[in-house]
């Protein structure tokens, strides 16, 4: 390994009643692939924001190459070759990946002969790397994984050196993911460096040089990957044991609950996006199903709760007809939602925690008497969720706003499990959380189905998919490819539906 291009020297940063970092200290390599791994709420992001110059630290040092820098912005991140890409991309949805890529630059002398030719130096990097953007494609159109290389390009372009990928697979297919791995690889033989974060210890296993891990702010240990395992990984992460969900194919399921038949959904454009789905789901069971983001599988689960207009086709539950009813009916009938974005739509990112846990349950008489809230009773509910979920900081005052996303989640998750829901949908559950989180989920959704609720995941990952489901529905395109048993079906058949080739086509059962 080559010689150490960067170090963070006992980096501090706190928020209001969150210690983020505290004495992190981390070196780099020339050519190095370095992982960061921990618990959501470790102080990863932090710290990587902090060498992206979107956050100060309160203490601490940063070298490169020797120098001790200050990087106070990104832009003097990306001056010093340091550039990342987030987990939610950067980019602006109407403009072009050119336009993207070539923002905030000067265009001297004839705009249109320099545009040309910051085309042709992207163009160089997309053909070295072997990245597929088309440059005069808007963003608007583009898959998750298209956006991403994106991002890649315009860091890229900008002559990046380091390379900062906060959970860079979290929404991409399996292919999708290795030609990312393939571009890292390429960016690696040029002799720059990597950091990425991710929860997927098989990525870090086969990817990384070294492997650090944080625990509550703090680093733990750094291994070298080829002498460690995905065992001592997670059981480093957490501190002990990792408790992992298992899935047992019991015959459990009971009556059809709920029932799809020749579902259309249109979206804002009238672009027909969900094209005569049919499905059936019973009490008892899981039904993932699976696609790649952007093919309306979405757009399915907000019809199935409400919050999007059925344009063709029926929805029953239990056998009457709730086609188009309201979220409020349907939230009265039993039904849950996990949400696809924590932040815009399963949060109140300026309430505390406790807020955020009541918000479906404050007309309640234990809540509520005669418009006045019952705080007693409503700090009570509060701290027997916090506890029964581990959401931390066990603070009901805490504002959401400042807890990790993985929390965030769990407070999601717990304000709508502790209804008990009849039928639950949950779209990405477990997106860009730790190992012991998901895990911690999986094993709650587990739970759930054994207490008889009709669930249905939607998920982009395909470990996912196979770790909790009983059947599978694919989704390519709005169109149903088929709807396989999860014990008789491989990952390879289910990501060739993915792709647009029907259950009759593939080998699964």
């Amino acid at each position: 390994m080559g010689k150490v291009i960067l170090e963070m020297r006992n980096i501090c940063k706190t928020f209001p009643g969150v210690r983020a970092n505290h004495n992190v200290c981390i070196d780099l390599r020339e050519g190095e692939v370095l992982a960061l791994l921990g618990e959501n709420g470790a102080g990863k992001s932090v710290l990587m924001s902090i060498l992206d110059g979107f956050y100060q630290p309160d203490s601490g040092e940063i070298y490169i190459d020797g120098r001790q820098v200050r990087l106070t912005s990104p832009q003097a991140a990306i001056a010093r070759g340091i550039g990342m890409i987030h987990q939610h991309f950067m980019l602006i949805p109407v403009f072009t990946a050119l336009e993207n890529i070539i923002l905030g630059l000067e265009l001297k002398g004839d705009p249109f002969l320099r545009r040309e030719a910051y085309r042709s130096r992207v163009q160089e990097i997309i053909d070295r790397y072997g990245l597929a953007v088309d440059l005069d494609k808007r963003v608007a159109d583009m898959s998750v994984g298209e956006q991403q290389r994106v991002e890649i390009v315009k860091t890229l372009f900008r002559s990046a050196s380091i390379l900062i990928l906060d959970e860079p697979t979290a929404v991409l297919t399996p292919g999708e993911s290795r030609d990312l791995f393939r571009v890292i690889k390429q960016f690696q033989a040029d002799g720059k460096s990597v950091i990425f974060i991710s929860h997927k210890m098989d990525e870090l296993m086969e990817f990384s040089d070294r492997i650090t891990i944080l625990r509550q702010g703090e680093v733990i240990t750094t291994f070298d990957t080829a002498q460690t395992s995905i065992k001592e990984l997670a059981s480093t992460m957490v501190g002990g044991d990792v408790q992992w969900a298992q899935n047992v194919h019991e015959k459990t399921a009971g009556d059809i609950r709920l029932r799809l038949e020749d579902v259309c959904i249109r979206d804002q454009r009238e672009v027909e996006i969900v094209k005569h789905v049919s499905l059936e789901v019973r009490a008892g069971e899981i039904l993932a199903v699976a696609g790649i983001d952007g093919n309306g599988q979405n757009e399915l689960a907000e019809g199935i709760l409400g919050l999007r207009h059925i344009t063709g086709g029926r929805i029953y539950a239990d056998g009457e007809d709730i086609t188009n009813a309201s979220v409020k009916s349907l939230l009265e009938r039993g039904f849950g939602f996990v949400p696809p974005d924590r932040k815009s739509q399963g949060l109140v990112l300026d309430f505390s925690i406790r807020d955020n846990l009541l918000l479906e349950e404050m007309d309640r008489p234990a809540y509520s008497s005669r418009g006045f809230l019952r705080h007693r009773e409503i700090l009570r509910f509060a701290k027997e969720l916090i506890g029964k979920f581990d959401i931390r900081p066990a603070n009901p005052d805490a504002l959401v706003k400042n807890c990790s996303g993985g929390n965030q989640q769990k407070v999601i998750v717990a304000r709508v499990f502790s209804r008990r829901p009849r039928v639950l949908v949950a779209v990405n559950p477990v997106r860009g959380i730790d190992i012991n989180a998901t895990e911690f989920i999986h094993r709650r959704l587990l739970e759930q189905r054994k207490d008889g609720a009709c669930i249905i995941v939607v998920s982009t990952d395909l470990d996912e998919v196979f770790s909790i489901s009983d059947r599978i529905a694919v989704i390519c395109q709005g169109e149903l490819m088929g709807v396989c048993d999860a014990a008789a079906v491989t990952p390879e058949d289910i990501g060739l539906m993915m792709t647009g080739v029907r259950k009759e086509d593939a080998s699964c059962g």
